[in-house]
Parts: C-alpha cells; structure tokens; sequence
C-alpha cells in the first residue's frame, strides 16, 4: 500500500499525501495552485466552464480526455497527467510564447466575449485536436465534442469555426514535442498497489485488483464506491456530503476491460461509456443515440455503466435498454460471486439487490441475434446534458411477421426501470401490425402509474410513452428479412422534442 499519489501537472510530478478524499481538482487547481484559468461555472458537470484534461499511458503513447475538474475527485489523479489552459502556450523564444493552435483560432475567429467560458472550451479542443487524425473531423464530430461547453455571449457559429480552422488544419509538434518526456515521467509514477490517503478520520483508498476491494469492502461496508464520480461529485458539491471512507473503482483492472465471447459481452464496471461505446453499439446500434446524449463527452469519459446501474436511479440512461436487451449482472464479495437478471436488482425506489460487501463486477449483455430489432429512445426538455423524463426501450424477434420474445422497457415511469409486462402479452405471438401496436399502447395503462414532476406530467409521460411504441413499430414496419445486423430504418439524427432513437436488425 502507498500513501503518496503522484501525478504530473505543468510537465513536474506533483506529490499529495494528505488531502480530503473528496476534494476536487477544481478546488485544487485555484485555491492551491493558484491555477485560476480553470473556472467555476455550475459545480455539477453541466457547464464545461472547469474542462481540463487527463493524460493517461495507453499503448505506449498518452491518451488525452477532456473532464470536469468541478466533480473530479483529486486523489483519482494518482498515475495520470493533468493538462489546464495554463499548460498550452509554449515558448518561442526567451521573451515570447505562442499559443496552441486552438487558442489561436479562438482569437481569429473572434470566439470569445467575455472569456468567462472559454479556458473550457479551449482545453475540449485541445482533447479533439488530440484525438482526430488530420481531416477526419466533421460538424457532428465538433458538435458533439463541444456539446458539454456553454458560452452565454459569444454564440456558437465563431467557436465552431475556430473549432474547424484548428482540427481540419492537422495536429503539429506544437505541443507534442514534450511527450517522449511526459511518457517518462508517467511511466515512472504508475501505481502498483492499493493508495491509500487520509484526512483526519476520512479516507481514500484506491485498489488495483477484485480481491483486494472484495477485502476492503468487507472491512469497510458503508463506504462510498467511485468510478467516474459523476454523480458521487454532485452528493459533495450539490448536498454537502462528505464520506468518511470513499473506495475508488478505476484502477482495479479486471472493471475497466470489455470482453467479447461471440456470446455476450463482458462490460466491467469501471468501464467509461466512451470506453464501452464501440463494443456495445457493434451489436446493438440502437445504443448509439442514447449514448451519445448522457451527458456530454465529458462526462462520458469519466461516468461508467456500472455506476449508472449501482446508483439505482429510476430515471439512469442505460438500464431500459440493458433490461429489454436480456442482461445480467455479475455481484461479488468475499463470499463469491452470484448472477442476477439485471432487472431483479431493482427492487423498489431506493433498493437493490446488493447484500453488504458486494460490488457489481460486470455487466453481462448477450449477443442478439439476427432476427431481432432493438430501439433505445430518450425524451427530455432538452436536447443533450439533461435528464430523462422518459426512456423507452424496445426489444423483439419476428418469425414470419410474428412477435416473439418482445421485451419492453421504461425509465421515469415508474420507481424503478420496469418491464411493461401487459405490453409484451399483448404483442407476444401477435401479427406485426398495427392493430397489435394498438392494443399494446392500451396496455401501457395496466403496467404504469406514473407520476408528475418537474420533468413531465403523469399524462405527458403515458402519451410518449405509447407513442415511443408507435415510433417503434413506424421504424421497423416495413422491414423484411434477412436484413443486415446494424441496418437502420432512417438514418438517425436530431428530432424535435428532444427525442432521438436509432435501430438495428
């Protein structure tokens, strides 16, 4: 065990042996460092205002991420580089520095007003500019990179054309120059057993194997499990919450791998939906537009599966889809493993199946087959960055143009994501048609109670709710078999009322 985290911040190793476990990087950076580049905006992962970006080892060469340091927990640093704004001009010459090619597209394409926003988006450009071969961007691409940074004054059209003018110019040496010596440093700091750093009473402690969290969770069964900490960050800087131990999940290397044995895939739990993305939507395209909408990229790199299904939440993205897709889970403690359907771990608001001492290890997501169709659709006020008032999820095989095994699933329609059971029935072993759809819009009556929020009305919730059915059905009608596995009805894209869905079959 070490007690020292060691990252790299403005190309030194920075040392931290005693911190709160839930300080974030954000409250690190300007009130300890007096970086002060990086602002404040929303304090929830929301606004992109406190954007800076990890360097991790990957391949031999530094993978770059854009992340929220307002929810980012400090000690999850140990191992990694931290990049701000403050890190990308570089020397010309002893009395001047030159900016990084996306600060300097900012300035020629008159991208910023205030400046309030734009260290952030700065440092999600530095991230593209990272990770886009030379001409590979294109507008969705931008769109979707900078969909997690807010700008009140400037408007958008000038950032997105800084955004073109410094990604589709190609990456220079402008920065890269110091990798080979970055690459060293974080070769040279890379943990190799469980951190562990405390502040009076409160502690962190970061495992690197199953085994040894099995162990601490035994010995610590109330403390606070963080992968990504895009919710756990929002209980300490929203509510005030201040865990006495918090046990971080993301460098226990069996959660961080996907595996894929033809018959289903093995998701860690640990795993980012950036990470899980490719795997998953190569069987199930219809993933693709709700994963696109979780947040923004982000908190996609930090957010996990795993902990979207822990946390239990009525209205979290992933499980309708997961559920109507046939998946399980994989619990662990010290005591063994065990396997439970993924839609029996949510027991009631509040309540899971989990028994002191587990973890959820794995998600375990079968394989369709070819003959199936499979739909996610969210519906929210807005279009990305906000929160469900209805995820639909629909899941069924046709033989001959009849229904076999539909499996439909709903969040925010109930305390916990449901299977809408009365609307299989109706559609089990029925024609393909729009008489059954019909019938099984009924039965959306008989399987939900909804409730009204600030999010929708009870009656709003049931009407999407059975016109998502509808949409479904209008997506899929006319299709014909064979079809090839990923095929989609209409390519997807942006809809009004914040709804968007894709398909395959």
């Amino acid at each position: 065990m070490h007690t020292t985290g060691r990252f790299v911040l403005a190309g030194r190793i920075e040392e931290i042996s005693a911190c709160d476990p839930t300080r974030t990087v954000l409250e690190f950076l300007r009130e300890d460092k007096g970086l002060t580049g990086t602002k404040e905006g929303c304090a929830e992962g929301d606004c992109g205002a406190c954007t800076v970006v990890l360097g991790e080892l990957h391949d031999g060469a530094i993978r770059y991420r854009a992340v929220n340091a307002c929810i980012l927990f400090l000690p999850t640093l140990d191992g990694k580089q931290l990049l701000t704004v403050e890190d990308l001009p570089q020397p010309r010459d002893r009395q001047h520095t030159e900016l990084h090619p996306v600060q300097q597209a900012i300035v020629d394409q008159h991208g910023s007003q205030c400046g309030f926003c734009t260290p952030g988006f700065v440092m999600s450009l530095f991230a593209m500019y990272h990770n886009h071969p030379e001409d590979s961007i294109g507008r969705t691409d931008i769109d979707l990179g900078l969909a997690g940074n807010l700008c009140r004054c400037t408007g958008y059209a000038p950032i997105v054309r800084a955004a073109e003018q410094a990604l589709k110019a190609g990456r220079t040496d402008h920065v890269s120059a110091e990798e080979d010596r970055i690459i060293a440093l974080l070769r040279s700091i890379q943990p190799v057993d469980t951190l562990k750093i405390s502040s009076g009473t409160r502690q962190f402690l970061a495992p690197r194997a199953t085994r040894e969290l099995a162990k601490l969770l035994q010995e610590h069964p109330r403390a606070t499990l963080v992968a990504g900490a895009t919710d756990v960050g929002l209980w300490v800087t929203k509510q005030g919450q201040q865990p006495d131990t918090v046990i971080y999940l993301g460098e226990v290397a069996e959660l961080t791998r996907i595996q894929d044995d033809d018959e289903q895939l093995h998701i860690g739990a640990a795993v980012c939906y950036t990470d899980a993305t490719a795997a998953v939507t190569a069987h199930y395209p219809g993933f693709l537009p709700l994963i696109e909408r979780i947040g923004a990229v982000q908190v996609r790199n930090a957010g996990t599966i795993g902990g979207n299904i822990a946390n239990g939440s009525p209205i979290g993205d992933m499980p309708p889809g997961l559920i109507a897709a046939g998946a399980r889970l994989a619990l662990t403690s010290m005591q063994g493993r065990r396997l439970i359907e993924l839609e029996d771990y949510f027991i009631s608001y509040g309540r899971q199946d989990l028994k002191d001492g587990e973890y959820v290890e794995q998600i375990l997501l079968p394989v369709p087959p070819p003959e199936q169709l499979f739909s996610t659709y969210k519906v929210s006020k807005r279009f990305e960055q906000d929160i469900s008032a209805v995820c639909g999820a629909f899941c069924l095989r046709l033989e001959n143009n009849t229904i076999r095994d539909a499996r439909i699933c709903y969040g925010g329609m109930a305390a916990i994501p449901k299977r809408a059971r009365a609307c299989e029935s109706a559609m089990n072993d029925k024609a393909w048609s729009q008489e059954t759809i019909d019938q099984a819009m009924l039965a959306l009556l008989e399987d939900f109670e909804p409730i009204s929020d600030v999010r929708a009305s009870a009656q709003y919730r049931m009407r999407v709710a059975q016109n998502l059915l509808q949409r479904f059905f209008l997506e899929h009608g006319e299709f014909t078999f064979p079809v090839r596995i990923g095929a989609s009805p209409n390519a997807p894209g942006r809809a009004n009322g914040g709804i968007k869905g894709s398909s395959n079959a």
